[in-house]
C-alpha cells in the first residue's frame, strides 16, 4: 500500500473552550505552540484530535467544549489527504445537536471519522501503565477505531445491550415478575458483539506489540516488552469462534452472581491490558522511566500501524509531553518522527528544543485562547 503524508493546512476555532476566534495556518511540517498553562494550547490539539475521532480525550460531555458565553462551538479545518484537498466542519450546540460536513456537505459520523488520522501523546498517557483498566481499554479502543471506523459502532452497540441487561437485572433483584428468557436473549447479543470486540483487541494488540518491541528495545537496549490481553474467561484463545464459546460459558457460570449483583460481570468492559518488561509485570514493578519508555514505544507504534493499515500517515500531536521525558527519551522521540510526518507540539517555552530542531519550525505563541502577535 502506498502511503500518503497527511497534512493539516488550516484550523479555525469558534467558541471552542477559551478559543473564541482563533485561526492558524498549519501548512508546515513542524508546528510549535508556546503558552503558559490554561492559555489554550491544549485546546488546539484537542480540537484537531476531535476532528479525527469525534471524541475528546478530556471529557465525555461535549457541552464542555463550548465557550461559557456561547451557544455553540465550531471546528473548521482544511487538509490534504491522498494529494486531495478536503475541508472538515464540526459544530456542536448547547442543545446537544451537531453538524458534520465534509467539503461543505453534511455527512455521517462514520464517514467524517475516516478523513483525518491523528496520534495524540499527552502527559496523561504517561500514566497509562499505572492508571485504571478503563484508561488502558480507552487507549486500545481509540487506536483501533482509527483503523476500523466500524469498531466504534460495535462498542456503542455492546454498551447499549450491557446497560439494558443491567437495568433488567436491577428489576429482577427488586422482585419484579420478569421472564428470565430475556436475559438469555441479552446474553446472546452480548456474546456476539462482545466476542467481536475482544477478537479485534487481541488481533490489534499482537500487531502493535511487534512494532513496539523493536522501538522499546532501541530505547532501553536490554529490555524485552510483552503485551498481554487480560480477559478473565480466556486461556490463550485468539479465534473468534473460540472466544465466543468461552464468553458464552462464562455468562452461564456467573449467571447467579450477575443476578445477585445486578450487573454484567463478564465481558470486554471488564478486561485489561498487561505490560511485561523482562517477564516482570510493568504496572507493578517498572520504574517511572521504564513506564515512560513503554508508552513512548506504544505511541510511536500507533503512528506506524495506522500508516500501514490505512495508507494515511497520521498527524502527530504532542501535548506538553517533552517536559516529562528525560533527554534520552526526548531525543529518541524527536528523531523518530519521519520527515514526512506533520507534528504539532505544545510547550511552555522553546528551551527544551535544540536549535537545529527549531530552524524549520513554525512557532505560535498563545495567550487567553488567542495568538500573541510577534
Amino acid at each position: 500500500m502506498y502511503n500518503f503524508a497527511m497534512r493539516l493546512e488550516s484550523l479555525k476555532l469558534t467558541d471552542y473552550r477559551n478559543c473564541k476566534k482563533l485561526e492558524l495556518n498549519l501548512n508546515f511540517n513542524k508546528i510549535l505552540i508556546i503558552g503558559k498553562n490554561a492559555q489554550g494550547k491544549t485546546n488546539i490539539l484537542e480540537s484537531i484530535y476531535f476532528l479525527s475521532t469525534l471524541k475528546s480525550p478530556r471529557t465525555s460531555n461535549n457541552i464542555e467544549i463550548i465557550n461559557f458565553d456561547a451557544d455553540f462551538a465550531q471546528i473548521e479545518s482544511d487538509l490534504i489527504k491522498a494529494n486531495t484537498s478536503v475541508s472538515l466542519d464540526y459544530t456542536y450546540t448547547k442543545e446537544k445537536s451537531r453538524s458534520l460536513k465534509i467539503n461543505g456537505v453534511k455527512t455521517t459520523p462514520k464517514n467524517f471519522k475516516q478523513v483525518l488520522k491523528t496520534v495524540l501523546f499527552s502527559t496523561n498517557d504517561l500514566m497509562l501503565l499505572r492508571g485504571n483498566p478503563s484508561d488502558r481499554r480507552d487507549w486500545l479502543d481509540r487506536a483501533i477505531s482509527q483503523i476500523y471506523p466500524a469498531y466504534d459502532e460495535r462498542l456503542s452497540k455492546y454498551d447499549k445491550i450491557r446497560i439494558q441487561k443491567n437495568n433488567f437485572l436491577k428489576e429482577l433483584v427488586k422482585g419484579a415478575s420478569l421472564d428470565e428468557t430475556l436475559l438469555d436473549v441479552l446474553n446472546e447479543q452480548l456474546t456476539i458483539t462482545g466476542s467481536n470486540i475482544i477478537y479485534l483487541r487481541i488481533k490489534f494488540l499482537a500487531e502493535i506489540e511487534k512494532i513496539a518491541q523493536q522501538k522499546h528495545k532501541t530505547i532501553s537496549e536490554t529490555e524485552d516488552l510483552k503485551l498481554v490481553y487480560d480477559c478473565s474467561f480466556l486461556d490463550g484463545e485468539t479465534e473468534l469462534e473460540a472466544i465466543a464459546e468461552k464468553f458464552k460459558d462464562a455468562l452461564t457460570e456467573r449467571r447467579t452472581e450477575e443476578i445477585r449483583r445486578a450487573q454484567a460481570c463478564v465481558g470486554p468492559h471488564r478486561d485489561d491490558i498487561l505490560f511485561y518488561i523482562n517477564k516482570n509485570e510493568a504496572t507493578k514493578f517498572a520504574s517511572q522511566g521504564q513506564q515512560r519508555t513503554v508508552v513512548l514505544a506504544l505511541k510511536l507504534s500507533e503512528l506506524d500501524i495506522i500508516t500501514d493499515k490505512t495508507g494515511d500517515e497520521p498527524i502527530l500531536l504532542l501535548d506538553d509531553v517533552l517536559a516529562e521525558l528525560d533527554d534520552i527519551r526526548q531525543n529518541y522521540l524527536l528523531k523518530s518522527i519521519s520527515s514526512t510526518t506533520q507534528v504539532v507540539i505544545t510547550s511552555v517555552d522553546t528551551i527544551l528544543f535544540e536549535e537545529e530542531f527549531l530552524q524549520d519550525v513554525k512557532i505560535y505563541n498563545i495567550s487567553n485562547g488567542g495568538l500573541i502577535l510577534q
